[in-house]
């Protein structure tokens, strides 16, 4: 058995010796033929790895990105639920393709899906954990309600941290242009009431906490107001009263309503220093909905009552939409100082005297109750 081992290692030395005999020019080649059979090798299957896991496998599998994940993490979970073939493959195509903008959450993907498609997949973003739309004219307690019908929050977890002070000190250090201290008058009922923009929401992630969900909603608000800049400095409008003004509006108005027609009754009032006497101020500081508002419910102790007071309400009683926040910034010239609305028709009428109004409200309001 030691005569085989020694006769193993001279016949290697042999080998080694004549290869060191060899011309300089052959082991240049030698090692340049190494290299390109090993790139060569290297490139196929590296395209080979681009290509679907299984392209026959077409059933779906769901697939959890966590919150803050990496490329490379992103790729072992795709390689761990087979839906790629390398993870360090995936890393580098990415990176090298400068892809960017993955998106935590649950994704349905298949073994066949080609790499680019699972890389628009992660960039659109997967299934919504949470997702839920808030309709234009909704106060902070429907849109708390809201919330809790498509989260694990409570409408009384949203309420609470909707009005804390720290929340909303480090909200105003976020959004300066758009919050400012007029959030904090001792008057206002609900501090971010009106700055939480109606729209759809979409939350990717189950864990989302109530933090990331109130502060996109104040973000989109935010980013609405910033188109609108220089229109609200050439009305001398807060980011408060802009907001307050186009709630009004917003609670005003029909669908048949001309808003900038309702904008200009309330400009129009303030200039000659009238209350604005519009219900939805009673019902906001009544905390319940109301049909019809009566006398005795103008008589109500809330800053809110625009029957008592003069100007502007506190903040405001809802979140406005766009088209809202517009007409309060080009409100159309009249000389109306009231409006009313036939609840039948949704049709709104405008008047510039008392007389005229009463004369409308005989003839649209009274008569249809007969």
């Amino acid at each position: 058995m030691t005569g085989k081992k020694n006769h193993f290692r001279k016949f290697m030395h042999f080998l080694l010796e004549k290869w060191k005999e060899r011309p300089r020019i052959y082991t240049i080649t030698g090692i340049l033929l190494f290299l390109f059979v090993l790139f060569g090798g290297i490139a196929i299957y590296y395209q080979s790895a681009l290509k679907p896991a299984d392209p026959s496998n077409h059933k779906m599998k769901m697939v959890e990105i966590p919150p803050g994940s990496n490329v490379m993490e992103i790729g072992s979970i795709l390689k761990a639920k087979g839906i790629i073939k390398n993870a360090y493959v995936f890393s580098y195509y990415v990176k090298s393709s400068h892809k960017a903008g993955f998106q935590a959450g649950t994704y349905k993907m298949t073994p066949s899906m080609k790499m680019d498609e699972i890389i628009n997949s992660l960039q659109k973003g997967g299934i919504a954990a949470i997702q839920f739309t808030i309709p234009e004219g909704s106060n902070l307690g429907q849109i708390a309600a809201i919330i809790s019908r498509h989260s694990s929050y409570s409408s009384k977890q949203v309420l609470q941290r909707a009005g804390d002070r720290a929340f909303i000190e480090g909200l105003m250090k976020k959004y300066p242009r758009l919050l400012t201290k007029d959030v904090l008058n001792q008057n206002i009922m609900y501090p971010l009431e009106g700055y939480f923009y109606p729209a759809t929401y979409s939350f990717y992630h189950k864990h989302v906490t109530l933090d990331e969900i109130l502060d996109s909603m104040v973000a989109k608000t935010n980013a609405v107001f910033a188109s609108y800049q220089e229109k609200r400095h050439a009305m001398q409008l807060s980011p408060h009263q802009l907001l307050t003004i186009a709630s009004l509006i917003e609670e005003e108005a029909t669908q048949k309503a001309d808003r900038t027609k309702i904008a200009s009754v309330f400009y129009n009032r303030l200039e000659k220093k009238m209350p604005l006497q519009t219900d939805p101020t009673i019902i906001y500081a009544l905390h319940k909905h109301k049909e019809k508002v009566t006398y005795k419910d103008l008589r109500v102790n809330s800053p809110y009552n625009t029957y008592k007071h003069k100007g502007l309400p506190p903040g405001p009683i809802a979140s406005p939409g766009e088209q809202s926040l517009q007409a309060a910034l080009i409100p159309a010239k009249t000389n109306y100082l009231y409006f009313l609305a036939d609840m039948k028709t949704g049709r709104v009428y405008f008047a510039k005297t008392l007389k005229e109004h009463n004369e409308l409200k005989e003839k649209y309001i009274a008569k249809a109750k007969q």
